[in-house]
């Protein structure tokens, strides 16, 4: 009981440190300037409206196309605006798809869609798809859009997005697009995701030039060609499984400003309309990358392990334990034999347990009311947080089983995960793991 009730205090002292001090990670109010919002009636940016070529990585995506790419093409940017589709060895015929949503769009020149090329050794199939589009938008290409298949994107998105990042000097603006959460298990699992992520990375350290933590969503990316060219290009990135974070720390260490935010929710927003229908597809989307997060160490891993246990499974289990003990008696009743010490330490053990359990459940209600969700569950995230640790597990086992990372049908080895994750941001002092 007594080394129960001081792992509980030590709990509920990193809590404390979380919610007072690492980058006010669980607000949720990091967004696009006011300014920033619709086509009518705002700034123009100095200079006038930049030229937009935006780049669609897309592999299999002929379900998800004629739910995003009108949207896409119906954009009402002042200024010039074409989209390269990357068809990237698509086996459902998604480059078709597209072609014919851009003749019903009468969109013309506006859209091209680029066949994509064998993948070359050493480059991971999204990265790979983004350098041909790089290479398609041309040398006079001043602002890069990188944005996914499955995303969808308001009428103002682009106009948004473009007055936040010339007004604020930005080389790279980031938006965390607002998940599905449609069914039980994607209302239990997805809030969870965004407020992992934001605890990780927190977007108000990510923002500061002078943090070393860099952190992007890769499902929207606004980028100033220039910082790409000065972070050796896409090229500097080529093997990570892990792009979007991966994208955002090379332009940061290239003395590039970056910008990461939530999107605003409602039907002029950024969101992904990808299902999944259960666990096993949530599964399969987090644990596809959790192990190359760890660079494939063990000791990371038994590290993370341990850090979750302490601090989200630890303290509701010190709460009902230390209750349960001091209202049976204390330490005898536990059979500590101790008597009144038993008892306190009992007693000290189940107060410090539930206030953790209390500060964490405090954090989570913002994340919880940013995607519309009931409030009351925000007591669930300790199990959540279990659910995370066996995903984490699962993906290090399939590793060290030699399944390597995996998505749509194309299999990394894991010694090119291995190396990919080189380049991706990792757990320490001031970056940690993403998506």
């Amino acid at each position: 009981m007594m080394t129960l009730a001081a792992c509980a205090v030590l709990s509920m002292l990193v809590w404390l440190v979380l919610a007072a001090g690492h980058g006010m990670f669980w607000r949720t109010d990091t967004r696009l300037d006011a300014a920033a919002t619709g086509a009518a009636g705002g700034p123009e940016p100095p200079g006038g409206w930049p030229a937009i070529t935006v780049i669609v990585p897309a592999r299999d995506e002929a379900e998800m196309l004629p739910h995003t790419l009108p949207a896409l093409l119906g954009q009402d940017y002042p200024g010039r605006l074409r989209i390269l589709l990357v068809d990237d060895s698509s086996d459902d015929g998604t480059g078709d798809v597209a072609r014919v949503i851009g003749r019903a769009a009468g969109a013309g020149d506006r859209l091209t869609v680029v066949d994509g090329q064998p993948r070359p050794a050493g480059w991971a199939g999204k990265v790979w798809a983004m350098e041909q589009g790089v290479r398609a938008a041309g040398p006079d290409a001043r602002w890069l859009l990188f944005t996914d298949a499955d995303i969808a994107h308001g009428p103002h998105s682009v106009t948004r997005l473009v007055r936040h990042a010339t007004g604020r000097g930005l080389d790279l603006t980031s938006l965390m697009a607002v998940l599905r959460t449609s069914n039980r298990w994607e209302r239990l699992v997805i809030p969870a995701f965004v407020y992992f992520f934001a605890q990780l990375y927190p977007f108000r350290r990510a923002n500061r030039p002078t943090a070393r933590t860099a952190a992007a969503a890769g499902g929207c990316v606004l980028l100033r060609r220039a910082a790409l060219e000065r972070a050796g290009g896409i090229a500097a990135i080529r093997g990570a499984v892990i792009d979007d974070c991966s994208l955002a720390k090379a332009v940061k260490r290239g003395g590039g400003r970056i910008w990461l935010g939530l999107a605003d929710r409602g039907p002029g927003g950024v969101r992904s309309v990808r299902p999944y229908p259960g666990l096993a597809d949530l599964w399969k989307m987090i644990s596809r990358s959790a192990y190359t997060q760890l660079r494939h160490s063990p000791v990371l891993l038994a590290g993370t392990v341990v850090g979750l246990v302490l601090t989200y499974l630890l303290p509701p289990a010190a709460a009902v334990i230390g209750l349960a003990g001091a209202l049976a008696g204390g330490g005898d009743a536990a059979g500590a034999g101790t008597g009144g010490a038993g008892g306190t330490a009992a007693l000290v053990a189940g107060i410090a347990g539930l206030a953790t359990w209390a500060i964490m459940t405090a954090t989570y209600v913002p994340m919880l009311r940013y995607y519309r969700q009931p409030v009351w569950t925000a007591v669930a995230l300790p199990a959540i947080a279990a659910l995370y640790t066996l995903m984490t597990v699962d993906s290090a086992v399939a590793h060290w089983r030699g399944r390597g990372a995996a998505w749509k049908g194309r299999a990394y080895s894991p010694s090119a995960s291995s190396a990919s994750s080189a380049s991706a941001p990792t757990v320490g002092s001031d970056s940690a793991t993403g998506t």
